[in-house]
């Protein structure tokens, strides 16, 4: 049901908090494409700058950003559509991962900075520390109506959000995947 023809790449954005990793796991579930965690994608030297406390600069993203959108370059070229996370918090950045792949489009999850503040607090082994989301917060440049893509509330439980998610990108949600295997096979076994 996406709108794309041909393979369909969808970053997944935000500040970090939102749910990114969280809701683009659930797009995987609901599509079986491939999933990249943009964090694995970071140079040790960046995972040590933020791990300390110190924003990264767009010096610092380049390489990263350069590495993901080899990635995509790699699923798109094999036509493979797929599920990527990245802060994208720049249209510069986003602009970078659309560079010579037609496939990819956005999905901005938004959410109050508190709400964003506790998350980031509760949070387990993650190098990202709570005192660089305002940093973030100031350097993310909404999705723009010009570019490919949709924003999202990422409030409530998780499976509203991914809900939301799937319906906003053009994709079968939990619900039309019972209906159509009701219709293949008799009511959905749960």
């Amino acid at each position: 049901m996406s709108t794309v023809a041909g393979p369909d790449t969808v970053v997944v954005m935000g500040v970090s908090g939102v749910g990114k990793t969280t809701v683009a796991e659930g797009i995987v579930r609901a599509t079986g494409w491939a999933f990249a965690e943009g964090d694995t994608f970071h140079p040790p030297e960046n995972v040590a700058k933020m791990r300390s406390g110190q924003a990264l600069d767009d010096d610092d993203r380049r390489p990263w950003l350069g590495a993901l959108r080899d990635w995509i370059s790699g699923q798109e070229q094999a036509g493979s559509s797929s599920v990527v996370t990245c802060s994208a918090l720049k249209r510069a950045y986003r602009d970078v991962l659309r560079a010579g792949n037609a496939s990819v489009r956005f999905c901005e999850l938004e959410a109050d900075g508190n709400l964003l503040h506790d998350r980031m607090q509760n949070r387990r082994d993650h190098y990202m520390p709570a005192s660089l989301l305002q940093s973030q917060l100031d350097t993310l440049e909404p999705l723009a109506s010009d570019e490919p893509g949709v924003r999202v509330d990422a409030t409530g439980e998780t499976a509203m959000v991914v809900e939301r998610t799937l319906a906003a990108l053009g994709l079968p949600t939990a619900d039309h995947a019972d209906s159509v295997a009701r219709d293949a096979n008799g009511p959905p076994r749960r």
